[in-house]
């Protein structure tokens, strides 16, 4: 009888690990390359559901989000302004309430414009690392807060690339960055 006592516990206490797990973290494998330099295509991640139970993303995490368009696919980009935050994108900055971030993350440095806009309440403007070749919210749309996963935490796959997925604080832009210039799909899926 006790045996059975322990095994119906333990069978009971991974069924709780199992469920917790589920709510508060889920894998992806990105696609495509949106998000290069610093998440390529092919890596696994684990996002962090449970990162917003309780607040709110933050200028310069990693989000993963139901697309805004098609919402069977889901999405990953950096968040760049906040809900109430005015954005716009010119000679090769994004302005976040008029003053130029400075991007060190990014792989180049944006060819497209977009007209200054404030950001609706409870939405997020979203931008792949690949600027010029993601579609993000450049394209006119944001994220509403209701279509976030959760935040992007580590890439446990390939082993060459563990490690945290870094958030970017905002910061002044300098002047006299070089671009990169190379061409690749412009979404980034994961699955």
């Amino acid at each position: 009888m006790k045996a059975l006592r322990e095994i119906i516990i333990t069978v009971l206490l991974a069924l709780l690990i199992f469920g917790l797990l589920q709510v508060t973290i889920q894998a992806y494998t990105v696609r495509y390359s949106c998000m290069l330099p610093n998440i390529r295509d092919g890596e696994w991640i684990v996002v962090n559901k449970a990162a917003y139970f309780f607040g709110s993303p933050q200028r310069g995490e990693v989000i993963v989000f139901q697309s805004p368009n098609n919402p069977e696919d889901e999405l990953i980009k950096r968040v760049i302004a906040l809900p109430g935050d005015s954005v716009e994108v010119k000679d090769g900055k994004v302005f976040v309430n008029g003053i130029a971030l400075v991007e060190h993350y990014i792989l180049e440095l944006p060819k497209y414009t977009y007209s200054r806009e404030e950001v609706l309440p409870n939405n997020y403007f979203v931008l792949g690392d690949n600027r010029n070749n993601s579609l993000d919210s450049h394209y006119g749309w944001t994220v509403p807060r209701d279509n976030i996963t959760g935040r992007a935490w580590f890439t446990y796959w390939p082993p060459s690339e563990w490690g945290l997925i870094k958030r970017y604080a905002s910061q002044i832009a300098e002047s006299g960055r070089e671009a990169n210039v190379m061409v690749w799909e412009i979404l980034c899926l994961v699955k």
